[in-house]
């Protein structure tokens, strides 16, 4: 089984959809389980998720690592997979994630984003953020491991110490710890759909130097205002 965790925080507007596309996959529904770990969201965000989800609770531990590291914990997967509550996920999705883990020395895998958004500025700022996270990789240099498109081994992601209860940051900085674990890997074939709802807010040049500052420091930014969410 592969348990899918999603953290959220007033996402009426958009939980829906991704939990929709969560139901559509190809695999059968019994092969995979959503988690849904709420922030203390103020709407309706945790009775639309009931709907679709398996489980619905509000997160204990802090920050949106933290959610994600709570949704983990319940989890009944030999592999977690994360997503966030704007994303929509590929219909294939699950049973790529599946085939990559026949790989039995899989630690993490990760893959690319493109814009839900229309527009020539979106598609060519998440271009540029996907030949980043591709030069990394093949280069061997960083892993830009983005928490909307990712999934772990479950044993090696407790062993590697789980995601860091963090301002931003978490999802990039686990990966320098999974790959002591075993092989973190790269897959084009995952791509998720993207909300550029924080580009817009905070600009697109602002928000690629945030990420990019925080690859340069090691995961981890106390400074990035992209990233931070208003988890508890």
């Amino acid at each position: 089984m592969i348990s899918v965790i999603i953290p959220t925080f007033n996402e009426e507007e958009n939980i829906a959809q991704c939990l929709v596309s969560l139901t559509h996959q190809t695999v059968p529904r019994s092969e995979y389980e959503i988690i849904v770990v709420d922030g203390g969201s103020k709407d309706a965000t945790c009775d639309i998720a009931k709907k679709y989800a398996d489980k619905v609770f509000t997160q204990a531990s802090k920050k949106v690592g933290g959610a994600r590291n709570d949704g983990i914990m319940a989890s009944k997967g030999e592999i977690v997979a994360t997503t966030d509550a704007d994303c929509i996920l590929p219909p294939d999705w699950i049973r790529i994630i599946q085939e990559d883990f026949r790989d039995s020395h899989l630690a993490q895998v990760y893959g690319p984003v493109y814009p839900i958004e229309e527009g020539i500025g979106n598609r060519f700022s998440l271009m540029l953020a996907n030949t980043f996270s591709r030069i990394g990789y093949y280069s061997r240099t960083f892993y830009y491991t983005l928490g909307c498109n990712t999934a772990f081994r479950k044993s090696m992601f407790l062993e590697a110490g789980m995601y860091y209860c963090i301002d931003a940051g978490d999802d990039i900085e686990i990966a320098r710890r999974m790959k002591k674990t075993g092989r973190v890997m790269y897959d084009n074939r995952i791509r998720v759909g993207f909300s550029m709802r924080r580009y817009e807010q905070f600009g697109t040049l602002k928000s690629l130097y945030e990420w990019l500052y925080i690859v340069a420091h090691g995961g981890v930014s106390s400074k990035c205002e992209y990233t931070r969410k208003e988890y508890k």
